[in-house]
């Protein structure tokens, strides 16, 4: 019995090691911007866990596809993409749903902070140069369950 519950064990420390999803929840949401709405497939990391591990170790990400930070309050946050192979936008997004800052190509690998320029409820992570290629601008509005602003 112990033997197999260590293969287990190794198991779920090898697949998840090696960078794949580890069944959160996902959701719908979309950036209002000036050129039109812009919808995203993202995964929900709402506990400190997921929230650690956020995007570490993955080798590819959708186009349109992110994570969704979601915090249960507005807080000055901070960042790093230690573990993080990708280069990610960082949308920092008051409780209203409203983008307040972005963090553009962030470094991969990196342990410098990335700070919130002001107090937030979310953070939306999505690749590197992505808001910029779709629009994606401070003030533009992210309507999601979370912000309680859905369509």
């Amino acid at each position: 019995m112990r033997a197999a519950t260590a293969s287990v064990v190794l198991l779920l420390t090898i697949t998840v090691g090696a960078g794949d999803a580890i069944g959160l929840p996902t959701t719908q949401l979309t950036v209002e911007t000036t050129s039109g709405p812009k919808k995203f497939s993202v995964e929900v990391a709402s506990d400190p866990a997921s929230q650690q591990r956020g995007l570490m170790f993955r080798r590819s990400l959708s186009p349109n596809a992110g994570m969704l930070f979601a915090f249960h309050s507005s807080a000055s946050l901070s960042f790093w993409m230690k573990d993080t192979f990708l280069s990610l936008d960082m949308l920092f997004i008051r409780s209203d749903g409203t983008i307040a800052s972005i963090a553009s190509s962030t470094t991969p690998l990196s342990t410098t902070p990335i700070r919130s320029t002001e107090p937030v409820r979310a953070v939306l992570e999505i690749n590197g140069g992505r808001a910029y290629e779709l629009g994606i601008r401070p003030g533009d509005r992210v309507r999601a369950t979370i912000f309680h602003n859905e369509y």
